[in-house]
This record gives structure tokens, C-alpha cells and sequence, in this order.
């Protein structure tokens, strides 16, 4: 039977780029999305890489995620690898964060913590796997220029979680990592930006990160890929800095 990955947040960006990568292994990709469009676009363009199943899930429901955890196993009883890719960015400034702001970023990891939990069952009975989960420079490092304090909470929470889960399942031969990406050109920052401006907005932050350029998705999938495959067996509870060196220094 085939392995089977299971992306939260698979429809466009990292997500979507790291799912081309895995089918191109000929692993079979689940991916779950909330955009009906966004799922059959991602669907289309992916499925001449392998078998695509996606899935329709508002992160933000919790009902709904508990009815997917008890279906997990009956969707993808052969899964072997787990990325939490979600994600929403919207600065504003602390002072002026209502509750559902707070919420939005907050619902996201309610809902990666059981829905790792329902797949980590099926990965500890299958015989391990690994985990990865995307988290944020915004997590290590505060912007001033992005005012981004409750998604930078949400995510320095991914990242403890990838180290406690690492410490937990390693037994079961599961391994769980991280990364932590600075400027991606993704949809996500359609919360603020028009969708068709983020190309050319996002130039602006080219001499921000060392290397000289913002990240494109491919930078960072081709790192999600190596940490799921076992050409990285030996890591697990590492957060990778996939940033253009901003955490280095600045420019």
C-alpha cells in the first residue's frame, strides 16, 4: 500500500508545494482545506504528480475537527507523514487586538494539537513517521514593522509543541520538527495585501534578510520534504531557521 501524507493547510504556499514534492514519491496526499475553490484548483494542478484527496475543514470549527479526528483513520488508515501548514498573518498592533483576532490565530493550534494527536495514534500503529510543522521567525524574533503579537504567541506554541512531541513520540519512532521561515511569497498575506500585489509589495523586503531575496515556497518545502524523508533520520525537536539569514543578523 501506499504512504500517505496528510497536509493541514494544503491548498496554496508551502503547503501545496511541499504535497507536489511528496507525490512526485509517489506518496498518496491528503489535503485539507477550507476554500472549496482553493481545494479543486489544488486538486487540478496537483493531481498530475499522484493521487490527491482532499478534504473540506474549517480549522475554526472544533466540532467539525472532532468529527474529522474520528474519521482519520478510516481517510488515511496507511499515513506516514503530517504537515501542519494552516496559516493566517494579519499585523496590527497589540494595543488595538480584539478576541477574535486572538481567537483566529489561537483556533489554528487547538486545532493542529488534536488533529496530531488522532494522527499520531495512526502513525505509533503504522510504525512511526515523522511531523513537521511550520512555524515562524515572527516566533523568535518581534518586527516592529509587523506588529504581530498574537500570531508570534500562536507560533513560539507550535514550536514548544514540536519539541515536547519530539521528546513523546520518539519512542514510538516518530519524528517531529519545524521550521521557521521569514518572508515567504505566499497567499497568506492576502489578509492585508491585494493578492495580486504580494509579488511586487513583498520586493520591499528584499534587503531585509542577508541572502537578498524573500523566500518563495519551494525554499521552504524542499526543507519540509527532507525533514519528513529518512535522509534526515537522525533529527528531531529541531526548529530550522529557513529565513535568507535573518536570524543571523540583519542587513
Amino acid at each position: 500500500m501506499s504512504k500517505q501524507a496528510l497536509i493541514v493547510g494544503g491548498t496554496t504556499g508551502m503547503g501545496k508545494a511541499t504535497a507536489e514534492l511528496l507525490l512526485q514519491d509517489g506518496v498518496e496526499v491528503i489535503i485539507i482545506g477550507r476554500n472549496e475553490n482553493n481545494l479543486a484548483s489544488a486538486a487540478r494542478e496537483l493531481a498530475v504528480h499522484g493521487k490527491v484527496k482532499t478534504i473540506a475543514l474549517d480549522l475554526n470549527d472544533f466540532g467539525a475537527v472532532t468529527l474529522f479526528n474520528q474519521e482519520l483513520k478510516t481517510e488515511a488508515p496507511n499515513l506516514k507523514y503530517v504537515v501542519n501548514a494552516a496559516g493566517y498573518f494579519s499585523p496590527r498592533p497589540f494595543l488595538e487586538h480584539e478576541e477574535g483576532d486572538y481567537d483566529t490565530y489561537h483556533n489554528f493550534n487547538k486545532a493542529f494539537f488534536f488533529i496530531t494527536q488522532a494522527a499520531g495514534k495512526i502513525l505509533t500503529a503504522n510504525g512511526g513517521g515523522s511531523i513537521v510543522n511550520i512555524g515562524s521567525m515572527w516566533a523568535k524574533q518581534a518586527i516592529k514593522a509587523t506588529p504581530s503579537s498574537a500570531y508570534s504567541m500562536a507560533k513560539a506554541g507550535l514550536h514548544a509543541l514540536t519539541q515536547h512531541l519530539a521528546m513523546e513520540l520518539a519512542e514510538h519512532n516518530i519524528r517531529v520538527n519545524a521550521v521557521s521561515p521569514a518572508v515567504v511569497v505566499t497567499p497568506i498575506y492576502g489578509a492585508f495585501i491585494e493578492q495580486d500585489k504580494i509579488e511586487e509589495t513583498l520586493q520591499g523586503f528584499n534587503d531585509f534578510h542577508p541572502i537578498g531575496r524573500v523566500g518563495r515556497a519551494t525554499d521552504i518545502a524542499n526543507t519540509i520534504h527532507f525533514l519528513l524523508t529518512d535522509q534526515s533520520s537522525w533529527v528531531t525537536g529541531a526548529i530550522w531557521d529557513i529565513d535568507g539569514g535573518v536570524m543571523a543578523g540583519r542587513n
